[in-house]
């Protein structure tokens, strides 16, 4: 079985072709920085490497480029689109109704349509990818694995705001958790490493989209992004946690409108809005040319994230490991030191020398004396989403 996994993001795609049940990878790609005249499109299979760049404007652009991949004469990896089995769709928010991998219906496109004010960044782009998937590939089963899935285990205490009840009951207002597809595959992973199931691990998720989750026994139990994929972190254009007082100052005070604090808080707002850049790459660049808003910037971010890795440890009462993963996570060296840097007192020690190696696999960076376990796990989405697409199927 050929399933292609579309995995979008809030300005990036990430694609992988399988042949299931075995998971070999026939090619896989990105598309990254979508929005700009630079967007940067990759694609690999065994014998082809490409990277190039290309001013691609929306996510639609995106897919067209990778079907054209798909479909080249001379590095393609398919002739026709029957070829492909099944898509395999990533889809942000899936609200209360979707915690399971679902074949995509009419009701479930007009679901996803439905929760993307509470996920604009992400719902209409990975709506966007499935409308283009079901007119390239139209003999292909469409599905879709829900990024609010692995969270569903959050407790109550864990999920409800101190709001009237009534919100909570009957509009369904309570924090989600996001990235879940990713923190399900780490965690696993680490468990796998670690040779325990009965683990405490802190997964960090940090991308353009950042997020930290408290995984306990392997269940998610505490995450920071809530009712939609905004809150905790300092992400690329995304504010992350901010009191809600300042909301009403500026639309009161300031003359803001809603339609514009909206947008500011979502897409003007976290390191793009302290730094100008919203890529890290380029923030650790000027940061070590001295400039003073990038240095500051990712200051905040790692203490941020600091924060917490102290407030999840108090809630598991204990800390197996610590996990780094996704693009920020997988290899910015800078980042991991200044986010466990001072930690001695949780019994975390990073090891310099290990933290600037670079690896594609599973690494331990921690000192040996160190109680807890510093990983750096790379993410694999895709491979996630292609294993319970044909589980569903088969």
């Amino acid at each position: 079985m050929n399933v292609l996994i579309i995995n979008s993001g809030s300005s990036s795609i990430k694609y992988q072709l399988l042949e299931m049940p075995s998971a070999k990878i026939i090619c896989l790609g990105t598309i990254e920085r979508i929005g700009s005249t630079q967007a940067i499109s990759t694609y690999k299979t065994d014998t082809h490497k490409v990277e190039k760049t290309y001013e691609i404007a929306t996510h639609k652009s995106g897919l067209e480029r990778i079907t054209s991949l798909l479909l080249d004469t001379e590095m393609g990896v398919i002739d026709s689109t029957e070829e492909i089995d099944a898509i395999g769709h990533r889809v942000v928010h899936g609200g209360k109704d979707y915690v399971d991998t679902t074949l995509i219906n009419e009701e479930v496109k007009q679901k996803i349509k439905s929760l993307s004010p509470l996920a604009p960044l992400h719902n209409p782009a990975n709506l966007e990818g499935i409308l283009m998937a079901e007119e390239i590939f139209e003999s292909a089963k469409q599905i879709v694995v829900f990024d609010t899935a692995f969270h569903g285990t959050l407790p109550i205490k864990a999920k409800k705001y101190a709001v009237p009840n009534i919100l909570f009951e009957e509009k369904r207002v309570q924090a989600y958790g996001f990235h879940g597809t990713s923190h399900k595959y780490v965690s696993e992973k680490a468990n796998e490493y670690l040779g325990n199931k009965n683990t405490k691990l802190i997964s960090i998720h940090l991308g353009n989209g950042c997020s930290i989750t408290a995984i306990k026994d392997g269940k998610s139990i505490d995450h920071s992004m809530g009712f939609a994929p905004s809150n905790g972190l300092i992400m690329g254009t995304r504010s992350g946690e901010i009191d809600h007082s300042i909301i009403f100052y500026m639309v009161n005070t300031l003359g803001y409108s809603l339609d514009e604090v909206n947008e500011l808080l979502n897409k003007k707002s976290g390191m793009l809005g302290l730094t100008g850049y919203n890529d890290l790459r380029d923030i650790e660049v000027e940061a070590s040319k001295g400039n003073t808003d990038c240095i500051l910037a990712l200051e905040m971010n790692a203490y941020r994230i600091k924060k917490y890795i102290g407030a999840y440890t108090a809630t598991m009462n204990g800390l197996d490991a610590i996990i780094f993963t996704a693009g920020i996570g997988e290899n910015s060296s800078l980042i991991r030191q200044l986010v466990c840097k001072d930690m001695e007192y949780f019994n975390i020690h990073l090891d310099d020398a290990k933290n600037d190696l670079r690896a594609s696999s599973l690494r331990e960076i921690n000192k040996k004396d160190s109680e807890i376990k510093i990983l750096v796990i790379p993410t694999n989405e895709e491979l996630e989403i292609a294993k319970q697409v044909y589980t569903l199927l088969t």
